[in-house]
């Protein structure tokens, strides 16, 4: 009978240990991946900017020695009220030249430019 119990109790700490190494596993994992999702790497970004131009040079003219400000449609719904954004889809891509005062739609997925309009920024 008492090995029968010590059995237990061995099977029992061991289910404790693998149950404590899933759940601290699964916590690891969950704040490794916001982290990484969080920080992503600037040079990553950078490169997108670049590849986001490139495209966009194909079909006109960019704003020598400027970098944009990219940004991306997520909710065209919200934007409809302004008319450059009257056609947005999600997914879309807003270049944002303040020196240049341009701003450009562009989607990527069709590989077209969809709206250029002057930009005007308040003083």
């Amino acid at each position: 009978m008492r090995a029968y119990y010590e059995k237990n109790r061995t099977y029992r700490i061991m289910m404790y240990w693998v149950m404590f190494l899933f759940i601290f596993g699964g916590a690891s994992f969950y704040v490794w991946n916001n982290i990484r999702n969080r920080d992503e790497d600037p040079r990553a970004v950078q490169k997108e900017v670049t590849n986001i131009m490139q495209s966009v040079a194909r079909h006109m003219v960019l704003p020598q020695g400027a970098q944009p400000t990219v940004a991306t449609v997520k909710d065209p719904e919200q934007l409809k009220e302004q008319l450059f954004f009257a056609n947005a889809k999600i997914g879309d891509k807003v270049l944002i030249y303040t020196d240049a005062r341009k701003a450009i739609l562009y989607r990527p997925s069709e590989d077209k430019i969809i709206e250029v309009a002057p930009l005007s920024i308040g003083e």
